[in-house]
C-alpha cells in the first residue's frame, strides 16, 4: 500500500532562472513564482496533506540586489492580502517562522494578522519560513532553552529539551522535502528538522513545478523505506519499529485533480 507524506517540506528554487531562461527580469520568475505557490498550497490541501512548510526567503538572501529583494518583499505582502481571506475560508492556518525584526513594521503587522485570522483552521498548517535560517533557527532555540532554565547548564539540555523551542516545536518533523531548480542542497533549510527526511531533487524551476510534478514526487515518497536507522529487514519483519508519522494512503492524483 502506498503512502504519502504528513509533512512536506519545499525549497521553492528557480524563480530568477525560469525568468533568465525566457529573457526576462528576475522579478518577472518571482511573480509566477508566488502564484505558483497558490496552485500547490490548493493542491496540497486538497490531497489531506496536513502540514506543509514552504521556504520563501531565507537569512542570506539579503545579500541578492537591493531592487529583487524589495521586489520579493512586496510580493509577500501583496501574498498576505490577497490570500488570507480564501486560507480562511479553506480551513488552511497560516504561519511565518523567522526573524521578523529585519521586516517593515506593515509586513510585520500583516503577519500578525494573517496568524491570528487563520488560528483556528486545522486543515492545513501552512508554514512560511521568511528570513529564516536553520543555523539561525538552532541557536535561537538554545537560548530559548537557557532562558526558560536559568539555573541549569547546556549539560542539562537533551535534544527533546532543544526541539522544544524551535520555531517549528509545534509541528511533526518533515518526511519529504522537495527541491526545484535543480540544485542538490538543503540551503540553510530545517537543518535540525530534515535529520531523517526523504530528500527530493527535481530540474524543474519553481514555477514550472505543477500538480502532475507534485505527483511524481509524492510517488517517488511513497517507494522509500524509512529506516529510522535499522536495517531493511527489521522494517520488513516489524513495520512498528520505524513508525510513521503520516502513513496514509496515497490517493489518485490524476485527471480528477484540478488547480484554478
Amino acid at each position: 500500500m502506498n503512502s504519502y507524506p504528513q509533512h512536506i517540506a519545499v525549497i521553492m528554487d528557480g524563480n530568477g532562472r525560469w525568468a533568465k531562461n525566457r529573457l526576462m527580469p528576475r522579478t518577472v520568475g518571482h511573480v509566477k513564482g508566488a502564484a505558483n505557490v497558490r496552485h500547490i498550497v490548493k493542491a496540497c490541501n486538497e490531497l489531506g496533506i496536513s502540514y506543509l512548510t514552504l521556504f520563501a526567503f531565507s537569512s542570506e538572501n539579503w545579500r541578492r540586489p537591493a531592487d529583487e529583494v524589495s521586489a520579493l518583499m512586496g510580493l509577500f505582502l501583496q501574498y498576505l492580502e490577497s490570500e488570507v481571506a480564501e486560507m480562511k475560508a479553506a480551513g488552511i492556518r497560516l504561519r511565518v517562522i523567522g526573524d521578523r525584526s529585519a521586516f517593515a513594521p506593515l509586513l510585520q503587522s500583516r503577519i500578525d494578522q494573517a496568524e491570528q485570522d487563520t488560528a483556528h483552521n486545522t486543515r492545513l498548517n501552512l508554514t512560511i519560513a521568511a528570513n529564516y535560517g536553520g543555523q539561525w533557527d538552532v541557536l535561537n532555540a538554545m537560548r530559548a532553552w537557557q532562558l526558560a532554565n536559568p539555573n541549569k547548564t547546556l549539560q542539562d539540555m537533551d535534544a527533546d529539551a532543544l526541539a522544544a523551542h524551535l520555531s517549528t516545536a509545534d509541528l511533526p518533523d518533515p518526511e519529504l522535502l522537495i527541491r526545484t531548480g535543480g540544485e542538490s542542497r538543503i540551503s540553510n533549510f530545517l537543518l535540525w528538522q530534515t535529520v531523517y527526511t526523504e530528500l527530493y531533487f527535481t530540474d524543474l524551476h519553481w514555477p514550472d513545478f505543477d500538480a502532475a510534478a507534485l505527483k511524481k514526487a509524492l510517488q517517488w515518497y511513497s517507494q522509500r523505506v524509512r529506516r529510522f536507522g535499522r536495517t531493511d529487514e527489521q522494517v520488513s519483519d516489524n513495520p512498528a519499529l520505524a513508525p510513521e508519522q503520516s502513513a496514509s494512503v496515497l490517493p489518485d492524483l490524476g485527471a480528477g485533480l484540478k488547480i484554478s
